[in-house]
């Protein structure tokens, strides 16, 4: 029977350990030897040829130092060569002056003048002196008698520049080598305290990438990149990440959707990337808060943005602009129910007078009050309808004087009241003048001649709506917190919440560019006044209304 094979629980696994730190540690360690290694090989490479250069360039200099004695060249052509020659003396001299291996001087014949072994002086030097004696200045590594040598030749001159021999110097190539080998342990040294030196700098690289992977494994890192990527462009919410100078790092699919963009935003700030508006303002971090309303061409946007540490931040989209179209359509007919059911009831009490002149055989006085009834009602619309040309806030107006009349408030339309029928946005004007008039007869019932006056003007393209009533008015250190989200004097119902009229005003005013501020009424009582530039349109063809019923929904921010 053949031994079975080893279980893969047991086998042994080879290769890198798992552990990020690990991981990084030996790369960099092996990387930090592999250069110390490098780097010394480079290093000592050329080391042996920089020696041999320098032990030449060295001959050489001493052999044009030794060459341009003239006592030299006078002893040479005056003299006989001699181990106690003048010639000989003066080249030992210099030989251990300089601690040259030897100073030959030899004439044109290559004969020598001068050698560390005076036996030798008189007799034919071992290597040519041919380029000497012609003139030129020789390098080289060369052997002859003495042994390897770094040689430099010269040309002897007189003082005429005739050539009447030559200086041949040479340093022993032992002494260069054991110079190389000498600074090979420093070099070593250097090498190994540069390899020390890269391992801690590996181990403190390697702590930090552990505390900022968490000590994840890289492919458990890769895994989470993937599922990221696929979380990102699969979910049904806009994703913008933004680096810690502001500039867009990250787009997924449904973001580049809902702000038509591509790409091409990536890197640049969203300023840049989508224009000055609030769009770029949320997503910058320039406004705060949460679920924040913004308006992207048609489309309503409700915004989260949360700061990374890093210093960036991610922000989130989400797209509400069929929602905020049914709520605004739902807090319209809410409204038309109310003045509906006003009307009804007064008709009801109406209609109970009538029966009961008629009843009572009283013909000419059901006559007469049907009348006033008619003409009181007809008045009031015309009255409405003649300064106020928009049929939305026409109608708006008529129903409130119904619900004011119901509630003891008279409803009057100022004499300054003048409205064309040019409203680019009818319905957000609508819904503040809505809001208004309901705080206000909120404000004046019960008080003293309850009243309450309706302002509406055009300046140019600008529409300023004034409403004023005769309550207790808003003492002025509460005149700017009544427009915050969920400020109320009033108990709040049990079905919705209270403190969202006059916070929704502003946001409307200010989405579209103006103004809602409070003052005190002539007489007492609040005033408040809203101005919106550019709410009315120039004359001729009203332009389509979906923008700009857009622009007015992202103001208001959870107005429900």
């Amino acid at each position: 029977m053949g031994m079975s094979p080893t279980p893969p629980a047991r086998r042994l696994r080879l290769g890198l350990p798992r552990r990020v730190f690990s991981q990084v540690l030996l790369m960099l360690v092996a990387i930090a030897a592999g250069v110390a290694v490098l780097a010394t090989g480079l290093f000592l490479a050329p080391l042996s040829n920089q020696l041999d250069d320098q032990a030449m360039r060295r001959a050489l200099a001493i052999a044009q130092t030794t060459a341009q004695q003239p006592q030299i060249v006078e002893d040479l052509q005056s003299t006989r060569p001699s181990p106690n020659g003048p010639v000989q003396q003066e080249a030992e001299r210099i030989r251990k002056a300089t601690k040259a291996e030897y100073v030959v001087i030899m004439d044109r014949r290559g004969v020598r003048w001068s050698h560390t072994d005076p036996g030798r002086i008189g007799g034919h030097v071992s290597t040519d002196p041919g380029q000497a004696l012609a003139g030129r200045e020789v390098m080289e590594i060369d052997s002859g008698t003495l042994g390897r040598s770094a040689r430099g030749k010269v040309p002897l001159r007189d003082s005429g520049g005739d050539i009447v021999g030559a200086v041949s110097v040479g340093i022993a190539y032992d002494s260069v080598r054991a110079r190389l080998l000498h600074a090979i342990p420093g070099l070593l040294a250097y090498a190994g305290g540069a390899l020390a030196v890269g391992a801690l700098a590996a181990w403190l690289i390697s702590r930090r990438v552990q505390r900022q992977t968490r000590d994840l494994a890289f492919s458990d890192i890769a895994a989470l990149l993937a599922e990221r990527e696929a979380m990102l462009h699969g979910i049904r919410e806009g994703v913008v990440a933004l680096d810690r100078t502001g500039r867009v790092r990250l787009l997924n699919d449904e973001a580049q959707r809902l702000l038509s963009i591509g790409d091409e935003a990536v890197g640049r700030s969203p300023d840049e990337a989508l224009g000055s508006g609030r769009t770029a303002d949320v997503l910058a971090g320039r406004v705060t808060g949460t679920d924040l309303l913004t308006v992207r061409g048609q489309r309503v946007l409700v915004a989260n943005r949360m700061p990374t540490d890093d210093g960036g931040a991610v922000a989130t989209l989400r797209d509400r602009t069929e929602l905020e179209q049914l709520g605004r359509e739902l807090d319209s007919t809410r409204g038309l129910i109310d003045a509906l059911r006003a009307q009804d009831h007064e008709h009801a009490n109406r209609m109970h007078t009538l029966l009961g002149l008629l009843e009572l055989d009283m013909y000419d006085d059901a006559v007469e009050f049907v009348g006033e009834v008619v003409g009181d009602h007809r008045a009031t619309a015309e009255q409405v309808t003649e300064k106020i040309q928009d049929p939305l806030l026409a109608a708006l107006l008529v129903g409130k004087a119904t619900v004011a009349a119901e509630r003891g408030v008279a409803l009057r339309i100022s004499d300054r009241t003048r409205l064309p029928d040019r409203l680019v946005d009818p319905q957000g004007l609508v819904t503040i003048a809505g809001n208004l008039v309901d705080n206000a007869l909120d404000a004046a019932t019960g008080t003293t001649h309850a009243r309450v006056e309706v302002e509406l003007r055009a300046e140019a393209r600008t529409a300023v709506l004034v409403v004023r009533d005769t309550g207790p008015g808003i003492p002025v250190e509460q005149r700017e917190l009544i427009f915050t989200d969920g400020w109320s004097t009033k108990e709040p119902p049990a079905h919705r919440k209270r403190g969202i009229g006059l916070s929704l005003v502003r946001r409307l005013a200010e989405r579209q560019g103006g103004s809602a501020t409070v003052g005190e009424a002539h007489g007492g009582g609040a005033e408040f006044t809203v101005v919106l530039p550019e709410a009315l349109a120039e004359p001729g063809p009203v332009p389509a209304l979906t923008a700009p019923s857009a622009e007015r929904i992202a103001a208001e921010e959870g107005s429900r």
